[in-house]
């Protein structure tokens, strides 16, 4: 029989929004992982409703949804490409007064470094 060990918070940590373009869906798990070892916690709509939760919904109830996540983290950090999709939320970030950090992942799954929005690529 296994026993459940209830844990406490026991050091409260940043929530990270991360930003990945859909032709960067499938690295969602690599940006996750970079967050916790750099002591954040991520919080990313493509964990939490799929790919516009599979077309099951409207997308705009799904944007919504990644709205009011991004409204509750601390940071938000954008991994590769800046589709229309990843712009719009840099652009709410910045109204929220929220802090962006950039991030080239063009050499993963080993590296990911930190730049600047400029030196990412634009999705047309």
């Amino acid at each position: 029989m296994t026993k459940h060990v209830a844990t406490t918070l026991t050091e409260k940590k940043k929530l990270i929004f991360t930003a990945q373009s859909a032709r960067n869906f499938h690295q969602r798990m690599l940006s996750c992982r970079y967050v916790f070892e750099q002591g954040g916690v991520r919080l990313n709509p493509f964990m939490m409703f799929g790919y516009y939760l599979y077309e099951l919904v409207e997308r705009n109830a799904v944007r919504n949804g990644n709205n009011n996540v991004l409204a509750h983290c601390d940071e938000m950090w954008v991994f590769g490409d800046i589709s229309d999709g990843v712009a719009a939320e840099i652009e709410m970030a910045e109204q929220q007064g929220k802090p962006l950090r950039y991030f080239d992942i063009s050499g993963l799954p080993e590296k990911i470094i930190e730049t600047n929005r400029e030196r990412l690529p634009v999705e047309e």
